[in-house]
């Protein structure tokens, strides 16, 4: 498993990973690997396709674009200067490439979207090409394949045929984790603290944890401090931090009121998300919400005695079960429905409180596979093409649903029926079979029957 936790929570801004995160980090790429060539360029040209044609207007694909190829980033773009630089660009009808290269770019002309198609390889392709005077040009193709993965045509195949790096505990599947950690002794965020180890120090590793612990915090407080209306035309009012205000003003205090506080967590991130805020991916923009809620619920209402390595045990465990679902299924809406992004954030928040909270590797796994299991066939369905209507509750319901599994696998000793391995799979199957309609197009679902402009196609 050649992947990390800082690649399934990379830090970022709203509204989407997949298109907003991904397509910002591949314009960029585009432009670094022309090297020279971006000298003599006088012009740029993009073309979307398919899920990222179809909902990019409402995820903000166009902004995401344009920003990466003026060479920003997603974990260091400012979100409030987007305005201005847009506002620039659309005045002088200029761009410039990496910060290097003036060229004449007009949106209207030069970013193409292709809804009747889509490109071989994945939902969310994109078609790169740099031209100079003489008529010569460079193309690349990219696609968004989910969390802010992106990778080159024809390099996902490479990818699979690569030397993967040496790690003390190598693993493809849940079953062989579990078994390395029958044979060490080890529990799944010990054995995920060796393999990062190989790249990391553990003071490295413990600064990155925290560091995206610290964005994930600040993302809850914002959203429960924001009010007014969200971007993009839907006139979607927030309620996080109205909602929180009465929580708290309120006298009669409910034992369910712990898991009201979850749920608003887990809105508020999702709304900051929506507004174009700094968000982690986790393991996706659009299901952000799920694992700050519940890590704020255990290092709070858990009262642990260490909080802080909790966190970090948290989200290594996490990460394990993130990376079995992004190589055995799928972490793209746009590829197998939101059982592929909320059902996966639920299961690796359920798995990273079991073990937090002290729970063996069978509790760990047993907890993951309860998350998927009752998510399996949700649609991505998003009115307006906007993530925010089912979007921001859909994270609220999770982050519940992700204590709920942790509490159910705590109390038993880890033996079920259905194994994590088998759920994945089973999840990688249904997303298959489900009709390109209902995974990020909005072309059906809660898209079409609920009465509205088509915002995304404005």
């Amino acid at each position: 498993m050649d992947m990390s936790v800082f690649d399934l929570f990379k830090i970022g801004i709203g509204p989407s990973s997949s298109h907003t995160v991904g397509p910002m980090l591949a314009a960029r790429r585009f432009l670094l690997e022309a090297g020279e060539a971006l000298n003599s360029a006088s012009k740029v040209q993009v073309a979307l396709y398919g899920s990222l044609a179809l909902t990019g207007v409402g995820h903000g694909t166009d902004v995401a674009v344009l920003m990466g190829l003026m060479g920003e980033t997603p974990q260091e773009i400012d979100p409030a200067s987007v305005a201005g630089k847009l506002a620039s660009l659309e005045a002088s009808k200029q761009i410039n490439l990496l910060g290097k290269k003036i060229v004449a770019f007009d949106p209207f002309d030069d970013l193409i979207w292709h809804k009747e198609q889509s490109l071989p390889e994945h939902p969310n392709g994109m078609h790169f090409s740099l031209i100079d005077d003489n008529g010569s040009q460079i193309d690349q193709i990219f696609y968004s394949v989910g969390g802010g993965f992106i990778v080159a045509a024809g390099e996902a195949a490479q990818q699979t045929t690569a030397t993967p790096r040496a790690l003390p505990f190598p693993f493809d599947t849940m079953a062989q984790l579990l078994a390395h950690g029958q044979q060490s002794g080890l529990r799944i965020p010990a054995m995920m603290r060796a393999n990062e180890c190989t790249t990391f120090s553990n003071d490295e590793l413990d600064a990155g944890i925290d560091k995206i612990w610290g964005v994930m915090h600040a993302c809850i407080s914002n959203g429960l401090k924001a009010s007014g209306e969200l971007p993009g035309g839907l006139q979607v009012k927030r309620r996080a931090a109205k909602l929180w205000s009465v929580s708290h003003e309120s006298h009669d205090q409910l034992p369910h009121d712990a898991m009201n506080r979850v749920s608003l967590y887990a809105m508020a991130v999702n709304e900051e998300n929506a507004a174009g805020g700094r968000v982690v991916t986790a393991p996706t923009n659009g299901a952000a919400g799920i694992i700050p809620a519940v890590l704020r619920y255990y290092a709070e209402d858990c009262k642990p005695s260490n909080p802080q390595q909790g966190v970090r045990d948290f989200m290594l465990t996490a990460a394990a079960i993130g990376m079995l679902c992004k190589r055995n299924a799928s972490i793209s809406g746009a590829e197998i429905g939101c059982q592929g992004e909320v059902g996966v954030a639920c299961a690796m928040a359920a798995a990273g409180l079991v073990a937090a909270l002290g729970g063996t590797n069978e509790q760990i796994e047993n907890a993951a596979e309860i998350g998927i299991e009752h998510h399996l066939g949700m649609t991505c369905d998003p009115i307006g093409g906007l993530v925010q209507i089912p979007c921001i509750e859909r994270n609220g319901m999770g982050a519940m649903k992700a204590i709920t599994a942790a509490s159910l696998a705590l109390k038993g000793d880890g033996t079920h029926f259905v194994s994590l391995d088998e759920v994945i799979e089973t999840m990688r199957q249904t997303g298959a079979d489900m009709q390109a309609k209902y995974k990020e197009t909005s072309l059906g679902g809660l898209a079409v029957h609920v009465v509205t402009v088509n915002f995304a196609a404005c």
